[in-house]
């Protein structure tokens, strides 16, 4: 996948966020939730306003580009919020979390901000950087739409149903623009062009022809889907309060982190078990049966979901903002570890292996013509 350069002038406009939540958090009006909504709502407009001032032709040429550079400077803000919650930056956005959003303040909302803050704001610095250059930027956004989508489903369902559902704020409404977004950009990625493929019909034919002993990657993957399908399943049904025994030691002994009132690590099961789980068993089909074009594009798009889903789930298990009685107990650290950056891991793999060799997708070639086509005499 040919990764396009970084965007220098986002990055730079996205810097900003560093000298303006430093100054806002030094404002004695902002100690006020409907106030912090408002100034908010000023900033992203502003923002707005001058990023289609200096990049009206870009903007032109794909309205996503004001899209990724709008939320290149929140994904700054957020990696700031992360850091001051852990002590590592003060005076920065103490604020925003207190009157703003109080949920954030919790081990799994400081793991979102800094996935955001990192992974996120690489992806829209190199997919601002793809449309000033006029590249394609296809891959990279399915990614950012999976990891974007279960990243703010999981967050927003959490805050509903947890401790903190009593904690809204008005700055919450300032979330829909957020959720709106992302799916106008996705339906535009979703809609773009695909690269044109590499494989002649001779490649794409014998790969097809082989059966799935033959296609020694495929067969481990398909083995690993199952197994995580098994495992997806199990931690469904942990959350959903099994009274088998092995769900009752699982929840005590390895991930006790399922229990926090938070609701965010259960609305994570959840959504992987209604929906990871039957991908899961889709791709299992397409690795066994040629031609199903859709799986490299939706295998990219469950790889970001899964990326950030266990990178907030596994970092807030551990995180000191969780309760000592809800954190992985030290003696199954290491099985706790292994399973869950296994499961991270295999859906970048299949991904890898999709874009890597795809000829196994594609349809197949048109048989020859007809007999009655051939030329007569």
């Amino acid at each position: 996948m040919d990764i396009p350069p970084l965007a220098g002038k986002i990055a730079a406009l996205s810097l900003g966020a560093l000298p303006v939540s430093y100054a806002l958090n030094h404002v004695s009006a902002l100690s006020h939730p409907l106030a912090v909504a408002l100034m908010s709502a000023l900033i992203l407009g502003v923002l707005f306003v001058a990023i289609y001032s200096l990049s009206h032709g870009e903007i032109s040429y794909d309205p996503l580009y004001a899209v990724f550079a709008v939320f290149a400077f929140t994904s700054v803000v957020d990696l700031m919020i992360a850091l001051q919650e852990d002590g590592y930056v003060v005076g920065f956005m103490e604020f925003y979390t207190k009157e703003g959003e109080p949920y954030l303040r919790t081990a799994h909302g400081v793991f979102i901000c800094y996935w955001d803050g990192t992974v996120h704001y690489l992806l829209y610095l190199a997919m601002a950087g793809a449309i000033r250059r006029r590249k394609r930027y296809r891959n990279l956004g399915l990614y950012w739409l999976g990891s974007f989508a279960m990243s703010i489903l999981v967050f927003l369902s959490g805050n509903i149903l947890g401790k903190y559902s009593s904690e809204f704020r008005p700055s919450f409404f300032l979330t829909f623009p957020y959720v709106l977004a992302p799916c106008w950009a996705g339906m535009k990625v979703f809609n773009q062009s695909r690269a044109p493929p590499s494989c002649t019909p001779t490649m794409v034919q014998q790969e097809q022809r082989k059966g799935l002993l033959q296609r020694p990657v495929d067969l481990a993957l398909v083995t690993y889907l199952i197994l995580a399908g098994f495992f997806t399943l199990f931690r469904g049904l942990v959350v959903l309060d099994c009274p088998m025994d092995a769900c009752f030691v699982y929840i005590y002994q390895y991930e006790p982190y399922l229990r926090d009132p938070v609701a965010y690590p259960k609305v994570q099961m959840l959504m992987c078990m209604f929906y990871v789980l039957p991908f899961y068993g889709l791709a299992t089909y397409a690795l066994t049966f040629p031609g199903c074009s859709w799986l490299p594009d939706w295998a990219l798009v469950f790889a970001g979901a899964i990326g950030q889903a266990q990178f907030s789930h596994m970092g807030a298990s551990m995180h000191l903002r969780t309760p000592f009685t809800y954190r992985v107990p030290e003696d199954t650290w290491t099985c706790f570890f292994l399973c869950n950056l296994l499961y991270a891991l295999g859906p970048h793999l299949l991904a890898y292996r999709c874009l890597r060799w795809p000829a196994f997708f594609l349809q197949p070639p048109p048989s020859g013509p007809p007999a009655h086509h051939k030329k007569q005499q």
